[in-house]
């Protein structure tokens, strides 16, 4: 079955890149309809933009959505991320600005309040993508690829000079309620020396070190300092978690990154779907719905931290 939320929820804040603060409802949608947000700030002939892996737009350090109007929203991965991580399958996302909120960086507070109020199940048949071949993008040290699995896992490597983040790696079955354990609260990052730097090219206008966390060489500037010292390994995932939600349908297979970033995670998805061999929709019985992520989630997962 399908699934969608119980009643709308409301989300505000400064975006992390724009600096504007923007209100965001959360709503049900009907079967089918597909996770789409609506700008309300402009006309409404030209306000629907589908979260849709051919949608995206290449943006510096967020994923940015257009639609053929060229009305764009960005920095959606967060909210994305924890619609795929709780299981969400239809939605309809107001917006009455171009980000979306940063609040803290990670994607707990979407995710917390979509747990908190609850869902509503569909009677409507839902499909996967299972991948069938394996199918990579990139090249050199950054690069992703999408290998056949039975569960949907996910591998991710990253490599640091800072030595507060070094060299990270993680694997992970995202079944159930593994996101909310594990990746969910894990929050944006940066190195100090490269704040100014952004600052200067317009990004990171509504960053602080209260929503994202700040490293400098060997110190975690943030207060509170880490909330996983493999923090910065478990944001690239949930990033990879919210771009690989605009495939349209949950992906069964093994996700692997290495280095890589949106734009690399979106290439992938463009790579896969210009290879009709390499997957197949699949009708979801109970053997594969009680592998999917989300299935059974609920708030006792967010005390148990991995």
């Amino acid at each position: 079955m399908q699934k969608t939320l119980s009643k709308p929820l409301q989300f505000s804040g400064r975006g992390l890149h724009s600096g504007e603060y923007t209100n965001m409802t959360v709503y049900a949608a009907p079967v089918d309809h597909g996770i789409k947000f609506v700008r309300t700030d402009v006309s409404e002939e030209t306000a629907v933009i589908d979260a849709k892996w051919n949608n995206v737009e290449l943006s510096p350090l967020c994923t940015k959505l257009v639609n053929s109007h060229g009305v764009s929203v960005k920095t959606v991965e967060h909210v994305l991320a924890a619609i795929a991580g709780c299981g969400i399958n239809n939605a309809r996302i107001e917006i009455d600005g171009p980000e979306v909120p940063i609040l803290d960086g990670s994607a707990r507070p979407f995710a917390l309040e979509f747990v908190r109020n609850g869902f509503c199940l569909q009677d409507a048949p839902l499909k996967v993508i299972r991948i069938l071949r394996e199918v990579e993008f990139g090249s050199g040290e950054v690069w992703a690829k999408l290998v056949p699995s039975d569960t949907p896992w996910m591998s991710f490597h990253i490599d640091f000079d800072e030595k507060i983040i070094g060299v990270q790696d993680k694997t992970m079955c995202l079944s159930n309620g593994s996101f909310v354990r594990e990746l969910c609260d894990s929050r944006t990052f940066c190195r100090n020396s490269d704040v100014e730097d952004m600052w200067a090219k317009g990004l990171a206008l509504g960053g602080t070190l209260e929503n994202a966390v700040v490293v400098d060489g060997e110190e975690v500037l943030s207060p509170g300092g880490l909330r996983h010292e493999d923090e910065a390994v478990r944001h690239k995932m949930l990033d990879a978690l919210g771009d690989l939600c605009l495939a349209g349908a949950p992906i069964v297979g093994h996700y692997v990154g290495h280095c890589a970033g949106h734009g690399i995670t979106n290439g992938l998805l463009r790579a896969l779907f210009a290879n009709p061999d390499a997957f197949e929709y699949l009708d979801v019985d109970n053997a594969i719905n009680d592998i999917l992520p989300g299935v059974n989630v609920g708030l006792d997962e967010f005390s148990l931290v991995a």
